[in-house]
């Protein structure tokens, strides 16, 4: 079930309208059925792997309470551990490991088929692992208490505005929330529905609108050079930020409506000046999560040098093939790690670049040529992500300085449909600078009720006329 959909609207509604009018006690009961129904909506048999899950982190959890030696304990989380993990690497690795054996094998003229599993990648499967991991983690660390509730963790784990796609909620945030008793409140349950409407305008109007552009160009890399790839390349860096960052507000706003508060998972990300604040402002909650149970595991950067280093390029290989089963993935969580490690060693080059033209850190043109450099290099990186594989990234790569005077890139889609694409990135901007010193939300409430409601409409009729609808349009990070 997608959030784009009218199947969605009426199941958020029926939801909401069921859960304010019946007693707390039972609003449980209600929003797990609710979950694993709106999972069991893309393939029914797959919530069984959400149960397993559940139960495994479960029984692991409440073992590990009851020992005050660590050392007994570690058993029950290595088996969260392999139980978890091996489901996630059997159905999104196994193929892809299977694959790259064979293709390694066959360049030493040895022969030999891997088995190949024909198998769906269950939607979401990344997310709600980890999250289940955080947990088993933080109670063997002994930083949270084990849920006793069997009920209430498998919410925790299942709660379906953030099932399959984030944000990765920790333990400490969302499992004591679903405990709570929450009334209709008309302020929150409105600027919920604003944060909705604002993610459904950036998901279907903007990244579907991009969408159209890039799918083009890059499943026919061959077809084009210049500006067409360039273009393509950084209108998939919007695309993707719309279309991720839609579907966080849009899971926010819904669980905001119910009373519930997800974490915030974007921040203006290009807007970022060194490579290390943007990761500290794009997906905040997988890159929290390789931080505290990935890097700083590793040794962090209390370490020696190299080690630090080494470190940080494991952990966004991991990240890397995290967000999927490619090599296109590995490189690209390997290229924003040396990215980290070219600027730890360097002193932030891009600060000195900016320098070496703009004397004076805080110059509004340094600034703005450090986030320009800081998006090229996002936007190089991103080439191999949204390339269908290594071969195609190299073609893009090799063919997108080769400028030709007569293409602008914007035959692609049409002068109206290009246009139309540039005043949404306007739209875009105004917001984002808007947000870097108030929220909008906050700017809309304050406009009188007729200028407010005018907006409103504004956006709806935007969604209904210019929202891309035609297609099944999945979100991106669903494959994740």
């Amino acid at each position: 079930m997608l959030f784009n959909s009218l199947q969605f609207a009426v199941f958020f509604v029926v939801v909401v309208m069921v859960y304010f009018a019946i007693p707390h006690r039972f609003r449980w009961m209600m929003l797990l059925a609710a979950s694993y129904y709106f999972y069991m909506c893309w393939k029914a048999e797959y919530v069984i792997l959400i149960m397993f899950s559940t139960l495994v982190d479960y029984f692991a959890g409440r073992r590990m309470s009851m020992l005050s030696d660590k050392k007994r304990r570690r058993k029950y989380l290595w088996f969260s551990l392999v139980c978890n993990l091996g489901i996630l690497f059997f159905y999104k690795y196994f193929n892809f490991l299977g694959q790259s054996v064979t293709e390694m094998l066959q360049a030493f003229n040895i022969y030999y088929d891997t088995p190949v599993f024909h198998v769906l990648l269950p939607v979401g499967i990344s997310f709600y692992t980890f999250q289940t991991l955080s947990y088993t983690i933080d109670v063997y660390r002994g930083r949270v208490p084990a849920e006793r509730h069997l009920g209430i963790y498998a919410l925790y784990v299942s709660f379906w505005p953030q099932l399959v796609a984030g944000p990765i909620e920790r333990t400490s945030h969302l499992l004591p929330q679903l405990r709570q008793r929450y009334a209709f409140d008309y302020d929150r349950v409105t600027g919920g529905l604003r944060l909705m409407l604002w993610g459904l305008f950036k998901k279907v109007v903007i990244a579907d609108q991009l969408a159209v552009y890039v799918n083009k160009v890059y499943n026919h890399v061959d077809d084009y050079q210049g500006m067409p790839l360039l273009v393509a390349t950084f209108f998939f860096a919007i695309q993707i930020y719309c279309d991720f960052s839609g579907y966080t507000d849009m899971a926010r706003g819904a669980a905001q409506v119910m009373g519930y508060d997800l974490m915030e998972n974007f921040k203006r990300p290009y807007f970022a000046k060194p490579i290390r604040e943007f990761w500290q402002r794009w997906h905040i909650s997988l890159s929290t999560w390789f931080r505290d149970y990935v890097y700083i595991p590793l040794g962090g950067q209390r370490t020696t040098r190299w080690r630090w280093q080494y470190n940080l390029i494991l952990t966004f290989l991991l990240s890397g093939l995290w967000h999927g089963a490619n090599w296109t993935f590995v490189t690209w969580g390997v290229l924003h790690g040396c990215y980290l490690v070219a600027e730890n060693l360097s002193g932030s080059f891009q600060a000195r670049l900016a320098d070496h033209w703009f004397v004076g850190e805080h110059t509004l043109i340094n600034r703005a040529l450090r986030v320009g450099i800081t998006m090229s290099m996002i936007c190089f990186a991103w080439i191999f992500f949204r390339a269908n594989s290594m071969a195609d990234a190299w073609s893009v790569i090799g063919k997108m300085f080769l400028i030709r005077p007569d293409d602008l890139g914007i035959s692609v889609i049409g002068v109206p449909a290009f246009l139309r694409a540039m005043l949404l990135l306007l739209v875009l901007f105004i917001v984002d600078m808007t947000e870097r010193k108030t929220s909008i939300q906050l700017v809309v409430t304050r406009l009188p009720l007729v200028v407010r409601w005018l907006v409103y409409t504004g956006i709806f009729w935007a969604i209904a006329l210019a929202g891309v609808f035609g297609v099944r349009q999945e979100f991106i990070y669903f494959q994740f």
